[in-house]
């Protein structure tokens, strides 16, 4: 699933392009992927912004309202798509662009909503925001007694985490993703918080993880998967100690970790 590099990765890209422009027309082919939206209603509306919230790419338009689109496994947004993608949904704008939203599995989700953060209003903190310190994510920890994954990977608790990076930042933290979040010392939360920092930013630099179906909004592949420290690296040597990668169940997801580095 596309995570917080992903979604920041297209939303940068298609910055550029549609900020300031007019929708001229939009396009449903595939209902099933759309919630609330009604071409009539917004064609004319001028995008004003294009941003991230969490994994969420938003839109915000001109009468203060905005869509809302969410990837879940396998959905991708391009900009001008070539003849082969099959779209759920078209946006065009004027200046001859369209925005194209499809996902062959039909998970993902385009939404309309007059109030966007609204909307968003159940997702926590932004964990690349100036305004989010370790002090934060340590009293984060600290109240809750499920698991250190489980925590980072609960949208209400951080937003934009998800399996890649969470095992990413944990393995660089030396901490075990079994650990009670409750149970982690000042010391190792300020580890923590500079490890999500810096793996959020290098798949940000990066372009984004592409394992399988991820692609940028001109349908190029990241390369964060090429120096991904433990994800996906099941019985491959440890970066740092050469101790073959494990992959445990952590809250219902596949974790991957060095038995060595990340003690229980």
């Amino acid at each position: 699933m596309p995570e917080l590099p992903e979604v920041e990765t297209i939303a940068r890209e298609l910055k550029p392009f549609l900020e300031g422009k007019r929708i001229v027309k939009i396009e449903i082919f595939k209902p099933e992927l759309t919630v609330g939206i009604s071409p009539e209603m917004l064609e004319g509306k001028t995008i004003n912004r294009v941003r991230r919230r969490g994994k969420y790419l938003i839109l915000d338009l001109s009468d203060g309202s905005g869509l809302l689109f969410h990837l879940r496994l396998t959905g991708r947004l391009y900009l001008n798509p070539g003849p082969e993608i099959n779209p759920g949904l078209l946006i065009h704008t004027e200046g001859n662009l369209t925005l194209s939203f499809h996902d062959p599995r039909k998970l993902g989700r385009a939404y309309w909503h007059p109030a966007p953060d609204e909307f968003l209003g159940f997702l926590g903190p932004e964990p690349l925001a100036e305004g989010f310190t370790p002090q934060e994510l340590y009293r984060i920890l600290s109240e809750r007694k499920a698991s250190v994954k489980a925590v980072l990977l609960d949208q209400r608790n951080l937003a934009g985490i998800g399996n890649i990076y969470a095992d990413e930042a944990l393995f660089l933290a030396g901490i075990n993703p079994r650990r009670p979040a409750s149970s982690l010392s000042w010391e190792e939360a300020e580890k923590l918080y500079q490890a999500i920092r810096e793996v959020l930013a290098e798949g940000i630099e990066r372009r984004g993880t592409t394992l399988s179906a991820y692609r940028d909004a001109f349908g190029r592949r990241g390369e964060n998967q090429l120096s991904l420290r433990v994800f996906r690296r099941t019985g491959k040597p440890c970066p740092r100690c050469g101790t073959p990668i494990e992959r445990i169940k952590v809250a219902g997801r596949s974790s991957h970790y060095c038995p060595k580095c990340q003690p229980i």
